[in-house]
C-alpha cells in the first residue's frame, strides 16, 4: 500500500472517530488545492471553485465517518464529494428562478360566494327579458352582441336595410331595459 494513501485513511479515521483537529488540517492542506484546482478547470470560476473547495472539505470534516477503506481511497471519495457538489451547483445554477409574480403561479381572482350569486342572478333575469322580447328584436341582438357580427354584415345577411336593424335594436335595448327595471323593482332593489 502507498504510505501517503495509508497516512491519509489514517488521518481521516482520526477525525471521524475524535474530531481530531490536526488531522484535518493535514488533509485539509493536502486535497484543499488540489479540490480547488479541479474545480478552477470545471468551473472556469475562481470565486466558485473557491467555494465549492470550502463546501467540499466541510463535507469531508462533517461525513468522515462514512469513509469506507474498503470500496476505496480517500482521494477517491474525496473528489467524489467534489464531483458531486460540483453536479449539484451546476443544476442550481441552470435552475430558473422562482418567480411568485408568474401568471402561472397566480391563482385567478375568485369572485365572493355573494357576488357569484349576484351575477347569476343577473344573469338569468338577461335570459328571462330576452325571452319576452320579439323574435326578431332577440334574434337581432344574439348576432350583434353574443356573435359579434357588425349592424351592416346582420343587415346584408338578412336582406335588411340597415336603419331597420339598427332601430330593432335600439327597441329591444328599450324593452330589457323597462324589464331589468320592473324586475328589480319587484325584487325590492
Amino acid at each position: 500500500m502507498d504510505p501517503e494513501t495509508d497516512d491519509m485513511s489514517h488521518l481521516l479515521a482520526a477525525v471521524a472517530q475524535h474530531r481530531d483537529y490536526e488531522a484535518f488540517e493535514k488533509l485539509f492542506r493536502h486535497y484543499a488545492p488540489r479540490v480547488k484546482a479541479y474545480m478552477a478547470r470545471q468551473a472556469r470560476d475562481n470565486q466558485a471553485a473557491e467555494e465549492l473547495m470550502q463546501e467540499t472539505m466541510m463535507a469531508v470534516w462533517n461525513k468522515a465517518a462514512l469513509f469506507d477503506p474498503s470500496r476505496g481511497n480517500v482521494s477517491g471519495w474525496i473528489f467524489t464529494i467534489a464531483r458531486n457538489l460540483r453536479i449539484s451547483a451546476y443544476r442550481k445554477d441552470r435552475r430558473p428562478e422562482f418567480d411568485p409574480t408568474d401568471p402561472a403561479f397566480v391563482p385567478d381572482d375568485v369572485p365572493a360566494a355573494d357576488e357569484e350569486f349576484e351575477a347569476r342572478q343577473e344573469a338569468d333575469r338577461l335570459k328571462r327579458a330576452m325571452q319576452d322580447l320579439p323574435r326578431e328584436q332577440r334574434e337581432l341582438l344574439q348576432l350583434s352582441f353574443f356573435n359579434e357580427i357588425s349592424h351592416s354584415t346582420i343587415a346584408k345577411d338578412l336582406n335588411l336595410p340597415l336603419g331597420t336593424v339598427k332601430s330593432r335594436i335600439r327597441m329591444a335595448f328599450a324593452k330589457l331595459r323597462a324589464a331589468l327595471d320592473d324586475r328589480l323593482l319587484e325584487e325590492g332593489r
